[in-house]
């Protein structure tokens, strides 16, 4: 069969197999990319244009009086237009297709990124401030322009699998995780060669997976052009593990064309040297820094002000963005050590001195036997249960002198590396029989009778519960949570309970959390597994520090589990608890906590204990352990400041925070302002609709669909989707919907709800099906009801002359040409427009076209009247066409300008044009009569 060759540009309109479809970008001869013109994503398809029987161009239908539409249609079917745009025209191109609604602080980062090229930003904002959300969003507004097709997110091993889910629900990006265990399967049947990297458009990287030097070159062959870097300060200092992270950066970012978006909440906390490779990262010349001076230093600062962006919280209130954060409630409780608790302490201590004085001159049995006893110290101040591990856990001789760091890992709070393997508690049986005489005097403490802390944290945690707080408590070990949670489960009516530790991979961690936010009433029991990273404030809305961190920042890594964006309780409580006649509790309070805590109320940032050896830690232990004495509890009167190892720790620790506070004056930045932002934002919101558009569309959508929702009190509502028709039933259980699903058109949303946003499955397929079946004609399962009249007329208050209201759809074709290489994007967008007057009618664009729709009509035509309006309508469209396809010309002129205008940096690399594509599609078109009626 010879069928003529037939050629459609990108944007043309075709009609194949009984429907109309858009000829996509990467079409090429005789090969036709296709997407609905009505319809979901998910329908496109790929045709042989020489191997279709029926197909040819095509003309968007117009308006069909015998399926008159009154005003209720108008307004729903307006809704929809706006909801099933997801290639938005601009300024930004990816905001119809994200599940979030971005603060306007958060967008920032992207702003400045569209000003870049390639794109290149460390993004050091405090705590909870939303660094996820901002990096997501650069990463998807490029792919939506076109100008990146895969991308990798590098991150520690623990936050994986919450950034494929943040990736996947809140910005559509099908990301997939590359860990050690999940490498083999996915690299299982790809041809001989192939990178995952290849395979996979979007991954999320463990870093310790892939620092390597086999991983690392396998992705440094395959870069995606777009990488993130989570947590990056963990690649820029000491230790091997933190080298070859560094390296895979280093070999990253040695590509001038790579994007590169560098996360991190503590960029220069005073170490030069770190922040100083840091930025190197981001442009060679920024290593200059560290010898730089005068003009050349300040030439250095006026250019990373367009690279880097830090803000603290009260940076953010400039923005007027409402209750943003909570309000943190902090409060500190004691106990006291007494009776055979007392006694036991007080023999540990008795212990711990007698074996280290007995060490002698011996500097490997020194070394053994203060680090068994301080093993023993750090887990009798936990609990019981963690004593009576670290009683059965043999330190040896030969694990001091092969592996020193290792244990040491597991007597200090050191870096979020480990987070996952160091709450198991330490060794501390060094074979000594004086330790048998310990460990029973241990096993007799469990419960809340002989456990003061343990009865304390009982008490508080009912107040909280009182008061109507969900609370976390955060245990050094994994033997401590697993007591806590066998002695608190049960006891607070209504409230389900449960525990996650380091024990647990990530993956269940993750669904155990989930598993624990579906209880009305929750408390969770964690390790510091959960400290770093992890979202817990859907769920969670206190925090209590049983275990004191020897790590400061671990005290605001917790809080900031819950105290972060998206928490949906205006405050948050904080609670430290710790023994006040404890001499090991008073030196890490007095000596390291209340120190750290200075430090971050002067300069707003938290400053690291200078101490990665530990060295200044060992010697304040070993200090306050040999100068302790029983009698009266002297551990009240200790003055830890006359401590030679407390002073040479305060003198570092404030020239460090010396050296931080300099950095935040020199490299303070000249950074983008709200009226650098706002318009832009309002603008956006304008043209693709806000949370209270997507309510109302939803609400009209499900109800003219014979499936109501159900709304609750501060519960968000039910959505029946088995009432739906069959058709719509199949494609939301395409897309992890059936059933009664709980819903919230607010965020966070409320308890058990799924917050709905414009690009949520629900919203677009409802507004997919509508749009369809109006442009159709068509209906579906005998749902007359559900096609919605693309012509209507009507009296309303709203004019005072003949007003004809018409929505359209622009298609424009954006055409891309950097270093001889073309591409081309396609982009739609949604406008009303009116004609007002009979004689030479006045065109009429902007906001007030959806407001004179939505006002009440004032009264009925008579049906002659209203069909004789319809047809002078259709016979003015076949009459102004030329005056459409100049709306549409202008409209594509404004975007060139708006592509300009956030992209200008790329001026220089490349050509931009954009072509409107025509005839214009009349979605609709509506006569508003002036007057009053009958």
């Amino acid at each position: 069969m010879n069928t003529p060759a037939l050629q459609f540009t990108p944007g043309s309109l075709v009609r194949a197999r009984g429907r109309e479809w858009i000829v996509q970008p990467g079409s090429v001869a005789p090969l036709l990319r296709l997407r609905p013109l009505s319809g979901g994503e998910d329908e496109g398809a790929v045709i042989h244009a020489g191997l279709e029987p029926d197909i040819g161009s095509a003309q968007f239908p117009a308006p069909d009086p015998a399926q008159e539409g009154s005003q209720h249609d108008a307004i729903l079917l307006a809704d929809a237009l706006r909801m099933a745009l997801r290639r938005g025209a601009g300024p930004f191109r990816c905001f119809g297709n994200i599940s979030v609604e971005p603060r306007t602080y958060q967008l920032v980062p992207l702003l400045m990124a569209l000003r870049q090229d390639p794109v290149r930003l460390l993004i050091a904002d405090d705590v909870g401030i939303g660094k996820t959300i901002e990096a997501a969003l650069i990463a998807r507004e490029l792919y939506d322009r076109g100008e990146i097709q895969r991308m990798a997110v590098l991150c520690p091993p623990h936050l994986v699998e919450q950034w494929v889910r943040e990736l996947n629900e809140r910005f559509h990006i099908p990301a997939v995780a590359v860990t050690a265990s999940s490498a083999a399967r996915l690299e299982r049947g790809l041809p001989i060669g192939d990178s995952i990297f290849h395979a996979h458009a979007f991954t999320v990287v463990s870093l310790d997976y892939i620092k390597s030097d086999r991983h690392r070159h396998d992705f440094i062959r395959a870069c995606p052009e777009f990488v993130i870097v989570d947590e990056a300060h963990t690649c820029v200092s000491t230790g091997q593990a933190r080298q070859q992270r560094f390296e895979l950066l280093r070999e990253i970012s040695a590509d001038a064309e790579r994007h590169l978006v560098l996360l991190t909440a503590t960029p220069h906390s005073g170490d030069q040297e770190a922040f100083y490779s840091l930025l190197a990262l981001l442009k060679r010349d920024f290593a200059q820094f560290a010898t730089a001076s005068g003009a050349l230093k300040e030439t250095l600062r006026e250019q990373l002000a367009q690279h880097f962006v830090q803000r603290r919280r009260p940076d953010i209130d400039e923005w007027q963005d409402g209750s943003v954060f909570p309000q943190r409630e902090t409060t500190e409780i004691t106990y006291k050590l007494t009776g055979q608790w007392d006694q036991f302490f007080q023999d540990v201590l008795d212990y711990c001195r007698d074996v280290t004085q007995r060490a002698g001159d011996d500097a490997r049995r020194q070394r053994l036997s203060f680090w068994g006893t301080l093993a023993l110290m750090r887990c009798v101040a936990s609990s019981p249960a963690a004593a009576v591990q670290a009683l059965q856990t043999r330190l040896l001789a030969e694990q001091v002198d092969n592996a020193p760091d290792e244990v040491l890992q597991t007597l200090f709070d050191g870096s979020e590396d480990h987070l996952d393997e160091d709450d198991v508690a330490p060794a501390a049986d060094t074979g000594d029989p004086a330790l048998h005489a310990l460990l029973a005097q241990a096993r007799a403490l469990a419960g809340e009778a002989d456990d003061p802390k343990l009865r304390l944290l009982h008490k508080h945690l009912k107040q909280l519960i009182a008061d109507g707080f969900n609370p976390v408590v955060f245990c050094r070990y994994i033997a401590t949570a697993n007591y806590l949670r066998e002695h608190l489960d049960g006891k607070f009516r209504g409230v389900t309970v449960d525990v996650v530790t380091g024990e647990f991979p990530s993956e269940e961690r993750e669904r155990r959390v989930e598993a624990l936010g579906e209880a009305d009433r929750r408390l969770l029991i964690a390790t510091d597994c959960l400290s770093e990273g992890v979202n817990l404030q859907q769920h969670l809305d206190a925090v209590v520090h049983y275990d004191l961190s020897w790590n400061p920042t671990r005290h605001e890594q917790r809080e900031g589990r819950v105290d972060r964006f998206g928490q949906p309780s205006p405050k948050v409580r904080a609670t430290l608890m710790y023994g006040a006649n404890n001499p090991v509790d008073g030196a890490v309070l007095q000596v390291i906590l209340r120190k750290a805590e200075k430090i971050r109320k002067e300069l707003g940032v938290p400053v690291p204990l200078p101490d990665d050896d530990h060295t200044l830690t060992q010697a304040l232990m070993k200090a306050v352990m040999l100068r302790s004495e029983r009698a009266g509890g002297p551990q009240q009167a200790f003055d830890f400041d006359q401590f030679e190892e407390a002073r040479e720790l305060d003198v570092r620790w404030t020239s460090l925070a010396e050296k931080a506070k300099t950095n935040r004056t020199v490299f303070a930045q000249r950074r983008l302002r709200p009226s650098d932002v706002l318009p832009e934002w309002e603008r956006m919101k304008a043209v693709l609709g806000d949370s209270e558009d997507v309510r109302r569309f939803t609400t009209e959508a499900m109800s003219r669909l014979g499936a109501g929702l159900l709304f609750r009190p501060r519960r968000g509502a039910t959505a029946p989707l088995t009432a739906l028709p069959r058709v719509l039933r199949e494609r939301l259980e395409a897309a992890g919907l059936e059933g009664d699903i709980g819903i919230d058109f607010t965020q966070p949303p409320a308890p058990r709800c799924r917050y709905v946003s414009r690009s949520h499955p629900l919203v677009s397929t409802l507004a997919d099906e509508l749009l369809e079946r109006a442009v159709s004609g068509e209906t579906r399962d005998n749902q007359q009801l559900a096609t919605l009249g693309r012509i209507g007329v009507w009296r309303s208050p709203a004019v005072q002359a003949v007003t004809t209201v018409l929505l359209l759809r622009l298609r424009h074709q954006i055409t891309t040409t950097r270093s001889g290489r073309s591409s081309v994007l396609l982009v739609e967008e949604a406008l009303p427009v009116a004609w007002q007057g009979r004689a030479n009618p006045a065109k009429v664009q902007g906001d007030q076209l959806l407001a004179w729709l939505q006002a009440p009509a004032s009264g009925n035509l008579p049906e002659p009247v209203r069909q004789r309006e319809m047809h002078s309508v259709l016979t003015l469209l076949d009459e102004r066409r030329d005056a459409l396809e100049a709306i549409a010309d202008a409209q594509a002129e404004r975007l060139l300008a708006d592509h300009r205008r956030v992209r200008e940096a790329a001026d220089a690399r490349g050509r931009y044009k954009v072509d409107a594509l025509k005839p214009v599609d009349v979605i609709a078109a509506f006569v508003l009569m002036p007057g009053a009626g009958a």
